[in-house]
């Protein structure tokens, strides 16, 4: 036993004390009985009858096939909801890729927009470059020069 359990007393403390007089507890008259028919499980009895079924005990060979619907049923359920997850992660991946193009448009539009010669331009302005005003010149080689 571990150390830092506590553990009962054997025996009464040896103090000169008054000890608790046990308090008896009065006896109470008994309930009246219920009327028969007020719950919903009694209501059920009279009118389903099957006490006939489990007269002579638990009918036996029945249980394979209760067994085989309990489990039909139990797969049943699970299947229902596997599927409604389903739909939902399918909902959810919906939304997403909805917002994705979304932003991926914009992006791009923002980049097509940002790529154009006359913002380029102005943005490396401040940087002292500026936009050649002649066109470019094609540098030929012949091919026994080289």
């Amino acid at each position: 036993m571990a150390v830092n359990t506590v553990r009962p007393r054997t025996s009464p403390s040896k103090a000169n004390t008054l000890r608790e007089v046990p308090q008896v507890e009065p006896v109470r008259p008994p309930r009246p009985p219920r009327q028969k028919g007020t719950s919903l499980f009694e209501l059920l009895d009279r009118y389903t009858k099957v006490d006939w079924f489990f007269a002579d005990g638990l009918p036996v060979k029945y249980l394979p096939k209760v067994l085989f619907l309990m489990c039909i049923i139990i797969f049943y359920i699970g299947n229902s909801h596997y599927a409604e997850r389903t739909l939902r992660q399918i909902d959810r991946t919906k939304s997403e890729t909805e917002d994705l193009r979304a932003d991926f448009t914009t992006l791009k539009s923002d980049y097509m927009e940002a790529s154009k010669q006359s913002e380029v331009a102005r943005n490396v302005a401040p940087t002292g470059i500026i936009e050649s005003s002649s066109p470019p010149i094609q540098v030929v080689i012949k091919k026994d020069e080289y």
